[in-house]
């Protein structure tokens, strides 16, 4: 059952959103993977609770609000597509935009971050949480991994697939030689196993 929004987005502002998201059409960073990003984000909001539900929840609508497969700026646009988006339809809502931006700039460096490259408080705890959220795909049933990563393949269909299946096969290798997948000890605890049998399964399978 999905839980409340913490704040409603007047229809205007949704609707925006709703066309950032299919501009240009995308096979995996859609309104689809949103959803199931809220989903994680209600699962902690009934369990260990959030410091700043609605920057957080602000954060996982808007951060793949602009995607261009193979762009380095995805997230930093994404961020002051939110920023801009708060500050029109948003004004009196008392939102900390930046921590919204702070939050989805931050998932430009997944794979590279560790538990404590965030301090050890609620402030900390939300971070960690929130980037889990959006890695939670490794750790999903095979076939829905399976799934993501078609997906993934296809976005970057404009890439040779010889190179694709390079740089792809590269970057799951990576994350499978870190010593954590999730930042969070309840994400560890619950999908860590099951992502690392998906990832190793990824890179021997022909692409």
């Amino acid at each position: 059952m999905t839980r409340p929004a913490p704040i409603a987005l007047p229809p205007p502002m949704r609707a925006a959103l709703e066309t950032a998201y299919a501009t240009p059409p995308r096979a995996y960073h859609n309104l689809a993977h949103v959803a199931e990003l809220l989903r994680h984000y209600d699962a902690v909001a009934a369990g260990e609770g959030w410091a700043q539900p609605i920057e957080v929840w602000l954060a996982v609508l808007y951060h793949d609000a602009i995607y261009e497969a193979g762009r380095s700026d995805n997230e930093a646009r994404s961020a002051q597509l939110a920023a801009d988006a708060i500050a029109r339809w948003l004004p009196e809502a008392g939102v900390d935009v930046a921590r919204v931006i702070e939050l989805i700039e931050l998932t430009a460096r997944h794979g590279s971050l560790a538990p404590n490259d965030f301090p050890p408080d609620a402030h900390g705890d939300d971070t960690r949480r929130f980037l889990d959220c959006d890695m939670a795909i490794l750790g999903a049933e095979p076939a829905a991994f399976d799934v993501y990563d078609r997906g993934i393949a296809s976005e970057y269909r404009h890439v040779p697939r010889w190179l694709y299946a390079l740089n792809r096969r590269r970057f799951l290798k990576s994350l499978l030689a870190r010593d954590r997948l999730y930042l969070d000890d309840g994400f560890h605890a619950r999908l860590d196993a099951q992502a690392r049998r998906n990832l190793r399964r990824a890179v021997t399978t022909k692409r």
